[in-house]
């Protein structure tokens, strides 16, 4: 029992030098590219850099005390810093100590809603959020990050939550761009956007290793905050207007429990199921994505509560909401990172960046930390899922935009809520409706196939529908007019088989349709039947009247079914050679 709530004390067992030495040089490689990371990621949130860091160091220890995933890194991410950003600006203004708190507190509602849907095994209820709705969401916020970082490129003041609110403060503020800045940004942008396709080429070229000019150029945006931090010192552009990040306290994170104000909670707490429901669906696939390349797996209830531990360590630091990043977790990954402990040992290069570093970052433009964001967050947009979507399922296209759209134009909780919203709405608009088809034997064979597809055999008194669906509340009443309706149709009919191969469940209402479709059938002299009955919905059926009130019979095959039918039809019993040509004999 401790061990499957504290995974270290599984994989601490084997735990060697050879093991220590990969996560020890996966921690140097994360660090480096963390720290930047952490920081712009913080501005995004609206709060001090430092607090990125803050948020970068305890949690990573939570997490691997009761993670699963050997690889996942953990910490600030930017569609979650988004949506810090929106939910503490709703009840404070950025820059104040109203707004930290905010942040702090839904880390803090954050890790305890996590570490409850863990403790009660509900992680199945993140399977509300379908890949289309996911996928556009992450899309929609990509775009959002990215505008809303265009006013430090161009050293302009402009706000706005929603994409037009956005873009028209960019519009109205951009005659006042600031040369020195934009001199700055964008040869950033340039260089970040260059170090991801063709720095690792020219490293090859110039001798290194793959995996070793893979690493370096990882390490790119550190080089673009060294260079422009000698920029601003060198040609004092400070001076002439260009904002910098300024004074960062050096020290590491204060410990203080998070603040426990009735109203703030009850402002907060649905922004924090939205951050931990969208955290640990982002968190989760990537993790099981890097575990399935090892042969390893996950537990995704107590990744509810490894993520649920790391909010915590987060509130109690002064931190905000942290999730597994795709980014990071993949320099992990590759890297060499053997266990959790390479976290550990990443919030102790972040902890040693905190007392010792802090002060060299003063003059780092504001500029360079949102192109960092801005490389980052654009390789989100996804633009081949809504062309795929349109082609195979036009249902989960209309889920995929609606989601985009709402994100876009009103905000990202509204975004998410409808995505879920239209997701559910689609899925129960199918499920009323769910595909039934009227079949028969294939010729030479005991396999029976839709009559609209195939060349089958049919006989005109018998009728048999297959149902590729559990019959529910939902599609109870749409299958017994559908049934009634071909009864209507064919006069000739003397038997009606149900075949059931495909359903899975019967509830309630399910029955009482059946028995509604039995007694309608028999007022019109036609027999009920069924077949390929699965045992589990054979046994619910067994404990009601139904089966004592069934006109007909139980067929364990349709195959018997049509067999012992077909010269059953109120007639005199056709020649053998009639059924010989009907392919029954």
């Amino acid at each position: 029992m401790l061990q499957r709530y504290l995974p270290i004390l599984e994989w601490g067992r084997s735990y060697n030098r050879e093991v220590l030495a990969s996560d020890l040089m996966a921690a140097v490689i994360v660090t480096i590219m963390l720290i930047p990371q952490s920081l712009a990621y913080a501005m995004l949130a609206g709060l001090p850099p430092v607090v990125g860091l803050y948020a970068s160091i305890l949690p990573l220890v939570a997490y691997a005390l009761f993670g699963t995933s050997r690889t996942l890194a953990v910490g600030p991410v930017a569609v979650i810093s988004l949506m810090t950003a929106s939910a503490a600006g709703a009840v404070a203004a950025p820059g104040t100590p109203a707004y930290a708190e905010a942040a702090v507190m839904l880390a803090a509602l954050s890790g305890v809603m996590l570490v409850v849907l863990g403790l009660l095994r509900l992680g199945f209820l993140a399977n509300l959020l379908s890949h289309p709705v996911i996928s556009g969401f992450i899309s929609a916020s990509g775009v959002l990050i990215a505008t809303s970082q265009l006013k430090h490129i161009l050293g302009i003041k402009a706000g706005g939550e929603t994409w037009p609110e956005m873009l028209a403060a960019l519009g109205r503020a951009l005659g006042d761009t600031n040369p020195y800045t934009l001199a700055i940004g964008v040869p950033g942008l340039a260089f970040l956007f260059w170090v991801r396709k063709g720095l690792k080429p020219l490293l090859e070229r110039l001798g290194l290793s793959p995996r070793a000019a893979d690493m370096s150029a990882k390490a790119g945006p550190v080089l673009a905050v060294a260079v422009s931090i000698l920029a601003v010192i060198g040609f004092g552009l400070e001076a002439r207007g260009v904002a910098v990040v300024g004074a960062i306290p050096q020290g590491l994170p204060p410990l203080a429990l998070p603040s426990f104000d009735p109203g703030l909670i009850a402002a907060l707490w649905v922004p924090a199921l939205l951050i931990s429901v969208i955290g640990f669906v982002e968190s989760v696939s990537v993790a099981q994505t890097l575990a399935a390349k090892r042969r390893q797996r996950i537990a995704p209830d107590q990744e509810l509560i490894g993520l649920g531990a790391a909010n915590l360590a987060a509130a109690l630091s002064g931190g905000y909401p942290v999730t597994g990043g795709f980014a990071r977790s993949v320099v992990n990954f590759d890297a060499g990172a053997q266990t959790p402990a390479a976290g550990a040992f990443t919030a102790v290069g972040i902890a040693l960046a905190s007392l010792l570093l802090t002060p060299l970052l003063f003059h780092l433009p504001n500029a360079t930390l949102a192109a960092t964001i801005i490389v980052a967050v654009l390789s989100l947009v996804d633009l081949k899922t809504p062309r795929l979507l349109w082609a195979y399922s036009k249902a989960d296209f209309a889920a995929h935009a609606a989601t985009i759209a709402v994100t876009l134009l009103a905000g990202v909780e509204l975004g998410v809520i409808a995505g879920v919203v239209v997701g559910l709405l689609l899925y129960l608009w199918r499920a009323s409706r769910p595909h039934a088809a009227i079949v028969g034997r294939v010729p030479g064979t005991e396999h029976f196939r839709n009559v609209a597809r195939h060349k089958v055999i049919t006989l005109p008194h018998v009728l048999t529908i297959r149902v590729d669906e559990s019959l529910t509340y939902l599609n109870a009443r749409w299958l017994e007019e559908y049934v009634l309706e071909q009864v209507a149709e064919r006069p000739q009919l003397r038997h009606l088989v149900l075949m059931a191969s495909a359903v899975n469940a019967i509830d309630a209402s399910g029955l009482e349709s059946l028995e509604a479709i039995n007694h309608r059938l028999a007022d019109s002299g036609v027999r009920l039947h069924l077949s390929e009955v699965k045992a589990p919905v054979m046994d619910g059926l067994k404990r009601s009247p139904f089966l004592d009130q069934l006109t007909g019979k139980v067929f364990l095959s349709q195959d018997q079914a049509f067999a012992e039918l077909a010269d059953d039809d109120g007639a005199p019993p056709p020649a053998a050679d009639v059924l010989e040509a009907r392919g029954l004999i």
